[in-house]
């Protein structure tokens, strides 16, 4: 749910105003916007604060930047105490030598990869120039081509513009060819512009190298590929000295610089007039006696007053989702998009039902549901430990509050997984229906468990369908009543009707195409059929919010509505052919096993195992990405989720804690 509101208004003097914003700073439960428009309108700090304000985000910047010159990640636990008097020292006394260590690494790696791309080449070129290349007389000028392509070429272009008058000489380096021009030096603008005929570049070094002789350049070069790496093992092992000596202290400066800047950013959001300060800001309904207790404190010289948000204007009003237990973990589901408008509906209980429902049941796999459980239960220990995700390859890393969320809600998936295996009988696909453990009423030597939900069966693939669409009707009609309720509580007569008209032209729909499926079009007239009354009565409600809402293209979109509802097909395709995928392997396992015994079981288990990792690798993805379409595309659209977005709350509240 959303979290209810309050509007707050505070006036106080203005020779008290850093006070009171720092008061307000350790409270920590107001969120501040500005004033803007009219004779309190707000305005920027000036006098003697903005010049102090400069001094802090510079040194919030030189804080900020020497952590990321030092790769520093926030240390777990309490941060030592760093007094406003001596951030300049915590800062500098990291910043300086940070920032050399910075300026040398940069400089060593970049020699270490000029040697590795191009120490033998440049060494084949030195060879090749013969000490041509320091003399003042000649022209030495490298180039390097893909392997024997162009030499031919870049002969008969020397030759045509400088006919016997230059050396021409290549070798063969890996998959390259190095090769060097001599000339003239006084032809040395022929020479290149040979080579620009020939299309050919003449080679540049990069950083210090450039225009190096190339024998000193092939030297340079052998040291650096020789010391480069010892030389940058040493300059790392400075860095993780620097920041373990320095960076807690850092940290503690950095955010209490954060802090300062805050204050003075509040500061610009209030109105000021001659004698006095106004801000403006929101705090929810459950904090309102922090902010109580922290104004009060004041006395006469601060007055303020709250009153409740307005619902129906909450363009400005900050959200706050107020969810509890298994609801409040599941909000990182809609983490990808700005929270709903105030005065709107919280959609997490309902994702946060229907996602991992639909995730196990396109899984519906005891084997895989473990697994999945396995790997929740790992991250949700790494969360406990303090430890974040790092995946290297996308330079991303989930911080522990965040992952421990993403473990909670990957466990329940994994529990629908497993309960959905249960009661589709597969483990690995058809393994224990091979062992007998699970079996089909009727069908084969039977077994211990029957199994249910055979989705695999082919007179029961139009069961599953049809149970995929029932959760489709379930979640569009819901988001039709929602979308009902929201407009009637703002209102909006006209999408109000709107939504009525295409909650009945739904079931009307609904209705039609199952009279349609049981008997064709002579069923629909039949008008002393309950089913046919409920479906006429859908269309004529359709045709009354048509009416009403004055919006003829109802129609298409009631088509579209239609198509919504088939969408939910997705869970019964993405799913089937999951559960093909995993009895393809488990099947050609245990052939193996049929067909050569001991050995056959040994090979069975790493095809089997083979194809099935195979398998998950290509369709997981898809297996997540389905059931949130469905609930992100064909739910939210339909409740309006998407037509106006808030701002989340945001309260002004201290990071240091050196108070």
């Amino acid at each position: 749910m959303i979290n209810k509101m309050q509007q707050v208004l505070i006036v106080g003097r203005r020779r008290d105003a850093q006070t009171l914003v720092t008061a307000l700073q350790d409270a920590g439960v107001m969120h501040v916007v500005p004033l803007s428009s009219g004779p309190l309108a707000s305005s920027a700090v000036a006098g003697g604060s903005s010049d102090e304000r400069k001094t802090a985000e510079r040194l919030l910047a030189r804080a900020e930047s020497t952590i990321a010159e030092l790769g520093l990640r926030r240390p777990l636990g309490a941060l030592p105490s760093v007094g406003e008097d001596e951030w300049e020292s915590a800062v500098e006394v990291a910043a300086a030598p940070s920032a050399q260590l910075a300026r040398e690494l940069g400089d060593v790696r970049a020699d270490v990869d000029a040697a590795r791309t191009y120490g033998d080449v440049v060494r084949a070129l030195a060879e090749l120039a013969s000490g041509l290349d320091r003399s003042r007389r000649m022209a030495v000028l490298p180039f390097v081509l893909p392997k024997n392509e162009g030499v031919g070429e870049l002969e008969r272009v020397l030759r045509q513009d400088l006919e016997e008058r230059f050396a021409l000489d290549t070798r063969v380096v890996g998959n390259v060819t190095a090769g060097v021009v001599v000339a003239l030096a006084r032809e040395r603008d022929k020479a290149r512009a040979a080579l620009g005929k020939a299309r050919i570049g003449e080679l540049r070094l990069p950083g210090r190298f450039e225009g190096m002789p190339l024998s000193q350049a092939a030297s340079e070069l052998a040291v650096v590929a020789k010391s480069g790496d010892e030389q940058l093992q040493r300059l790392e092992a400075q860095r993780t000295q620097l920041a373990e000596q320095h960076g807690a202290r850092l940290f503690a400066a950095r955010d209490a610089l954060v802090d300062q800047v805050a204050v003075y950013d509040v500061q610009g959001l209030a109105a000021r007039g001659k004698y006095s300060i106004v801000l403006r800001g929101f705090v929810p309904d459950d904090r309102v006696p922090a902010l109580r207790s922290t104004l009060d404190g004041f006395g006469d010289a601060v007055s303020y007053e709250l009153t409740p948000a307005d619902e129906h204007h909450g363009e400005e009003v900050p959200v706050e989702l107020k969810n509890r237990g298994y609801f409040q973990r599941m909000e990182p589901l809609l983490g990808l998009f700005p929270p709903p408008r105030y005065g709107t509906f919280d959609p997490t209980p309902i994702i946060g039902v229907f996602f991992p429902f639909f995730f196990g049941f396109v899984i519906a796999d005891i084997a895989y549901g473990l697994l999945l459980l396995w790997l929740g239960i790992t991250l949700a220990n790494m969360a406990r430990a303090g430890r974040p995700l790092v995946i290297g390859l996308m330079g991303v890393t989930v911080p522990p509050v965040t992952l421990g969320n993403v473990a909670y809600i990957v466990k329940w998936m994994a529990g629908w997984s497993i309960l959905w295996g249960f009661l589709t009988g597969e483990f690995f696909g058809t393994l224990l229906e091979h062992m007998h453990v699970f079996y089909i009423p009727g069908h084969g030597e039977g077994g211990l468990i029957p199994i249910l939900f055979p989705r695999l069966e082919t007179s029961f693939v139009s069961v599953v369908l049809v149970v995929s669409l029932a959760f489709g009707i379930i979640q569009v009609i819901w988001a039709w009543l929602i979308r009902i309720q929201l407009t009637a509580r703002h209102g909006h007569k006209h999408h109000m009707w709107e939504a009525i008209g295409m909650l009945g032209g739904l079931i009307g729909l609904i209705f039609l195409s199952y009279q349609y499926l049981q008997g064709g079009f002579g069923v629909l007239g039949n008008v002393g059929n309950p089913l046919n009354l409920i479906m006429y009565l859908g269309f004529a409600v359709f045709l009354l919010g048509l009416v009403m809402a004055r919006v003829p293209l109802m129609i298409l979109e009631l088509i579209s509505n239609g198509g919504a509802l088939l969408s939910y097909s997705r869970l019964f395709a993405v799913g089937l052919a999951s559960a093909v995928l995993a009895r393809l392997a488990t099947d050609t396992g245990w052939s193996l096993y049929e067909l050569y015994g001991p050995i056959g079981a040994v090979l069975g288990i790493i095809v089997g195992l083979l194809i099935h990792v195979i398998a998950v690798l290509f369709t997981i993805i898809g297996h997540v990405l389905q059931p949130l379409r469905l609930n992100y595309v064909e739910f939210l659209t339909r409740t309006g989720f998407y037509e106006g977005s808030g701002r989340r709350y945001s309260p002004f509240r201290r990071l240091s804690t050196d108070r």
